[in-house]
């Protein structure tokens, strides 16, 4: 393995750009933030009032674990485990029993995301916002849904016209979020201003508006931001992992680090901060510890392709060829138009030598990946370099075959004419030293 060459690392951009790299990884690498997870866990018991914010409990569930929200508690935590199927069954059941339950219509809408049934998902998150317009988890997943299917300019002409007709702080968050994901920072900017208005301690608003901040590089004020939302909520999982992005545009490392372990460790489920807290890992060279981030991170989004991205990079870093090449393979399906990939994929076949793969096709398909990553417009500017050394092994590998196809022909030319003299018949059989275990004291 050449220790020279770095491979690619990307993200969702769902937070900011972090400068950060997996085993012989790209150092343009990002990182994801704030996200909902494979399942939200929205309580069911009735809401703290806004002036007095409360401190959220250690496991996100109903207070109450009786009747539907025991139901509820369990078919959640079948979802967080990855049982996404099983999950589905669960939540629907208990919507027949209890149709109006609207946090149950959210975890629904989530689990049928994850399995890739975007319409489905939409109607679940759509009916959880008719019984409660004012359910954040629900308007979270609404709009980052339609971001990722490009229908984020058609949900922000509905969420303006809604607000014309009545103002509301979940929808006006929404709308920044919307806006953000857009790229549209200062519109962002001020509805995340406009709701954080209306009620100052609104810990999402917050956390959009410090988005925008980390995003133009205002590092310092995006962490003044999110040291407020966490003196609202010390257990707020995303905004955890938003400071640790921030930890990392200021180079600080170490509290990054931090940071990510925490988001972890009050939301397992929570892909985005798994991949982040994956991601440094890798850039540590603690491949081992990645892998157990990322396989956690893959498990509760499964069409995460970043996550897939770095979890290939773990596996690359441990020399796992097989499985790494499955995980870039992973990314394609997800997104066809990547680059990223095929900048890793081709650095994987030109420094690993996995068993039982012809040396030649090997190079040639490290030369082909790096030819994709450039018409595709990839830029890396070590393309080039990594080029020419897949292109000289090539040659190297050519020369070498010609040298032997040579030397076989010369060898064949000095052979004995055809029908020699047959050899005796052999004897009778020896017998090989220690076959049976023991060595003649004969034997030296």
């Amino acid at each position: 393995m050449n220790a020279g060459r770095k491979f690619a690392l990307t993200g969702l951009v769902l937070w900011l750009s972090a400068c950060a790299s997996g085993p012989e990884t790209r150092k343009d690498s990002k990182l994801t933030g704030p996200e909902a997870g494979p399942a939200t866990a929205v309580s069911t018991a009735p809401k703290p009032e806004e002036t007095k914010p409360q401190p959220k409990e250690a496991a996100p569930v109903a207070r109450s674990l009786s009747g539907a929200e025991r139901d509820f508690t369990s078919a959640v935590e079948v979802a967080r485990r990855g049982e996404l199927t099983i999950a589905e069954t669960a939540l629907k059941a208990l919507l027949e029993k209890s149709p109006k339950l609207a946090p149950a219509w959210t975890n629904l809408g989530i689990v049928q995301e994850r399995q890739g049934r975007f319409p489905d998902a939409e109607r679940s998150y759509r009916q959880a916002l008719v019984l409660d317009a004012d359910q954040e988890a629900a308007w979270d997943c609404l709009v980052r849904l339609a971001a990722r299917t490009g229908r984020a300019a058609s949900l922000e002409a509905e969420l303006r016209e809604a607000l014309a007709k009545q103002d509301s702080v979940a929808r006006r968050t929404a709308l920044a979020l919307n806006l953000l994901l857009q790229k549209k920072h200062p519109a962002a900017v001020a509805e995340a201003r406009r709701a954080l208005q209306v009620s100052e301690q609104h810990v999402p608003a917050m956390q959009v508006l410090a988005q925008v901040y980390a995003r133009e590089g205002k590092y310092e004020l995006a962490s003044m931001v999110l040291g407020n939302a966490l003196a609202i909520d010390a257990e707020d999982a995303a905004t955890l992992n938003a400071l640790g992005l921030v930890h990392l545009g200021l180079k600080e490392r170490p509290q990054a680090l931090e940071r990510f372990r925490q988001a972890v460790a009050l939301r397992p489920d929570f892909a985005e901060a798994r991949n982040n807290l994956g991601t440094l890992l890798n850039e540590g060279e603690d491949y081992a510890g990645a892998r157990v981030e990322l396989e956690s991170a893959v498990k509760a989004a499964p069409d995460f392709a970043a996550a897939h991205l770095n979890l290939g990079n773990a596996y690359r870093g441990e020399g796992d060829f097989p499985r790494a090449l499955a995980e870039y393979e992973r990314v394609l399906q997800l997104q066809p138009d990547t680059k990223d990939a095929y900048f890793n994929l081709g650095l994987l076949h030109l420094d690993l030598e996995p068993a039982g793969m012809d040396a030649l096709e090997r190079l040639q398909k490290a030369a082909s990946f790096l030819e994709q990553y450039k018409s595709k417009g990839g830029t890396d500017e070590r393309t080039a370099q990594y080029l020419k050394d897949a292109q000289k092994g090539i040659d190297r590998e050519t020369r070498r075959r010609e040298r032997e196809r040579k030397e076989g022909l010369k060898k064949a030319a000095k052979a004995p004419e055809a029908n020699p003299t047959p050899a005796p018949p052999p004897g009778p059989p020896a017998t090989r030293p220690g076959a049976s275990g023991k060595v003649s004291q004969d034997v030296r």
